[in-house]
């Protein structure tokens, strides 16, 4: 590793966030075991809230569609009033929820109580946003040089811009020209990143993407966008293959742009 020249025709930057921007460890140590401590607390306070009916809502739906999996929580109705029969369903909630993370689930259901769950916490301070300290004046030495930058992540616009917006760094949304997640596409098929192009209005040969993730990069390649596999401690290992064959950084600040002249 050492500098890493940016090709004359890219235009934008696109970014990865976990493991390119902020620490794998940020979401797996503090975000998700967030959601396992205070979910009980979290229905209790907002049970009533229009919001968190419509969640609960999603997510009794959602255990009826998981009701031949093995293990699966149902989420009963609340059968009557009284705080014992409010503490039941609230409880079966909590353990669908716990049963879901436990396997790793990304289905809309959970990921949308988290992130009203999640929102709360950022404006409450419980939580900042975790960010790499050389991203921040590498993005804005991007954009004096006239760079775009834009966000593409498996986790939800929503879930990005709290990130961003409530982060060690402070507020940090004015550093993106925009966010992508997976509904344009999986980050792992080549089309969207053609779709991404599209949406910005640029060519795929416009963008460089940073990702910690092989396969991602391999997409975006097969999609003609050029691609820097990012190093950061706490990444999974590349094969020596990998190694060679894709251009590596461990921090951003080994991007070099062509002068603009």
């Amino acid at each position: 590793m050492g500098v890493l020249p940016v090709p004359a025709e890219v235009r934008a930057i696109l970014l990865d966030i976990e493991g390119t921007t902020t620490p794998i460890a940020f979401v797996q140590e503090t975000l998700f075991p967030y959601i396992k401590d205070n979910v009980k607390e979290y229905l209790r306070a907002h049970w009533e809230e229009e919001e968190c009916q419509r969640d609960v809502g999603l997510l009794r739906k959602q255990a009826q569609e998981d009701s031949s999996l093995d293990g699966a929580v149902p989420i009963p109705l609340e059968s009557g009033s009284g705080e014992e029969e409010l503490e039941r369903v609230i409880q079966a909630v909590v353990d669908n929820v716990h049963w879901q993370m436990s396997l790793d689930r990304k289905t809309t259901a959970l990921k949308q109580l988290q992130g009203h769950m999640w929102r709360a916490a950022y404006a409450t301070g419980h939580v900042k946003g975790e960010i790499f300290e050389d991203v921040v004046p590498a993005i804005r030495k991007w954009r004096e040089a006239g760079m775009k930058v834009y966000i593409y992540s498996s986790g939800s616009v929503e879930a990005q811009k709290l990130l961003f917006g409530y982060s060690t760094e402070g507020d940090i949304l004015e550093l993106f020209d925009g966010h992508f997640d997976t509904k344009i596409g999986p980050k792992v098929e080549s089309e969207s990143y053609r779709r991404i192009a599209a949406s910005i209005g640029c060519a795929t040969n416009n963008i460089l993407f940073l990702t910690d993730v092989p396969r991602e990069a391999n997409a975006a390649e097969e999609a003609d966008t050029h691609v820097a596999v990012v190093i950061r401690p706490g990444n999974a290992g590349l094969t020596d293959d990998e190694k060679s064959y894709y251009s590596l950084i461990s921090s951003f600040t080994e991007l070099f742009l062509p002068s603009s002249t």
